[in-house]
């Protein structure tokens, strides 16, 4: 059987832009059935391009790409076309800060042209309760490290893989897996089978709903494990919402 071809025009989003000459940019879009792709988006600078208003972040966009040409930096495909895709309007606030956490989590933790078109629809569905607190984010974290078999299965102890006993607690070591805790600290087993199976169903919605349940103590074992995947890289935008938070107490 041949391989499936790339379709003419597909969903993408705008993770990053950067100039590229007086008048065009270099675009990193997230499309759902290519991945993560380098474009040119030759004329897009320009006053009286229509692309300007288009080629937003997180705004879902329609792209038509040409195949993809060898450069000094790698493949780069042009842009030759590309049309707002509805939805939500840009974010404000918080959500705007969080929304580019998320690209910036991409940028940084997809490979090129490795098509994830699960995540995609995990982002976008994301995209949509940017405004609904914490648990959201916690969820698209887990979504995306499962995604990329960086997470381990919730539902068994990793060194044993036995079951999960939902009436202990456990935590969650980037080099061990699933363990028993070493303190105190730790998730409910009950909560970890409930988050396992919201990742098999691929339910976002129930996904969110049972990271309610214990944000901060994900988050704390979340930061852990990405910042170990990221090879201690900070991240950019989670130092400039740190930076405002303090602003805004002081």
């Amino acid at each position: 059987m041949s391989a499936a071809r790339t379709p003419s025009v597909q969903p993408a989003y705008v993770l990053h832009q950067h100039d590229w000459s007086e008048s065009s940019l270099i675009l990193d879009l997230f499309t759902r059935e290519s991945g993560r792709v380098a474009v040119a988006a030759k004329g897009a600078k320009r006053p009286y391009s229509q692309l300007r208003a288009v080629l937003l972040p997180l705004q879902r966009i329609s792209v038509s790409l040409s195949k993809p040409a060898k450069t000094d930096g790698g493949e780069v495909q042009t842009l030759r076309g590309a049309e707002w895709g509805g939805g939500a309007t840009l974010p404000s606030g918080a959500a705007l800060f969080s929304g580019y956490y998320l690209n910036e989590l991409l940028l940084k933790l997809l490979a090129r042209h490795d098509p994830h078109p699960q995540l995609f629809d995990a982002y976008a569905d994301t995209l949509a309760h940017l405004a609904d607190g914490d648990a959201v984010l916690r969820a698209f974290e887990l979504k995306l490290l499962a995604e990329l078999g960086l997470l381990p299965d919730l539902s068994v102890v990793t060194p044993t893989q036995a079951h999960v006993d939902p009436a202990r607690r456990y935590q969650l070591s980037p080099e061990s897996g699933l363990i028993p805790p070493t303190s105190d600290a730790g998730l409910p087993g009950a909560l970890l089978i409930q988050l396992q199976a919201a990742l098999l169903h691929g339910s976002m919605a129930a996904l969110r709903q049972a990271c309610v349940a214990a944000p901060q103590t994900l988050k704390t074992m979340l930061r852990g494990l990405l910042h170990y995947h990221l090879g201690h890289q900070p991240l950019r935008t989670r130092a400039l919402m740190v930076d405002v938070q303090q602003l805004l107490e002081s």
